[in-house]
């Protein structure tokens, strides 16, 4: 895909990972609606990058906000070509210490809200004549389990899943669908997850290039699945 004068949606876009990929689909000349819940987080994003960056304050775990945001924005014929679902909390406990509110919130921000966003636009995807892709930013820990992070690991093995099937159902319509599973990176998830961070994370950057390189690949080629690591997460023992 050429992504000059596309049009994209990224969730969790006021910071982190979501704030990179929609700076770097915007430096590709990419119209982005970038969603995320800080007001200030993304009017500075819309200071930094102009014009084809448009902040959009939504809850993304209201479902009747996103339909009534995507039917006031978009129409068959001027529907998105790229759906980034970034928007993800983390919180991390032993099982029989996880508040009921914390699994229901991980639940809805990683899981539910991806279900809402996607159903709403791939109804607009499948009208179009031209090939379409959507990302979802999954994590390693869908793809392995890990103690004390029983909801966390829920909500992605859950979405990988989703990104499986929902490939499986949409590419007859051209529409391509990726779970890109990172490990580790360098971005604020850390400091309000509770985890240690390491001195060799992932940059959010990286991920984002990354995230271009899968958007430009040819319309009849697709990555449906791809999992990024740190090389060395922690120093080798002496």
């Amino acid at each position: 895909m050429i992504l000059d004068k596309k049009t994209a949606v990224v969730t969790g876009a006021g910071k982190g990972l979501g704030a990179a990929i929609a700076a770097a689909l915007v430096r590709k000349g990419a119209t982005v609606y970038g969603i995320a819940r800080n007001a200030d987080a993304l009017g500075e994003l819309k200071n930094k990058l102009g014009d084809l960056f448009h902040p959009v304050r939504l809850d993304i775990t209201r479902h009747d906000e996103i339909g009534k945001w995507v039917s006031d924005t978009f129409s068959e014929e001027n529907s998105p070509d790229i759906l980034v679902n970034n928007a993800g909390v983390g919180s991390f406990s032993k099982i029989d210490e996880t508040p009921t509110e914390t699994w229901l919130d991980m639940m809805n921000t990683n899981l539910n809200s991806t279900f809402f966003i996607t159903s709403q636009i791939s109804k607009l995807m499948k009208k179009k004549k031209t090939v379409s892709h959507i990302i979802n930013i999954g994590s390693i820990l869908g793809q392995v389990g890990k103690a004390e992070s029983t909801a966390y690991c829920a909500t992605k093995f859950g979405l990988k899943g989703f990104s499986e099937a929902l490939y499986l159902e949409l590419r007859f319509f051209g529409i391509k669908v990726t779970c890109l599973s990172p490990g580790s990176i360098e971005t604020d998830f850390f400091k309000s997850s509770g985890i240690h961070a390491h001195s060799n994370m992932l940059h959010p950057q990286d991920l984002a290039d990354t995230v271009i390189h899968v958007l430009e690949t040819p319309d009849n080629m697709l990555i449906n699945e791809l999992a990024i690591r740190p090389l060395n997460p922690r120093s080798p023992e002496k």
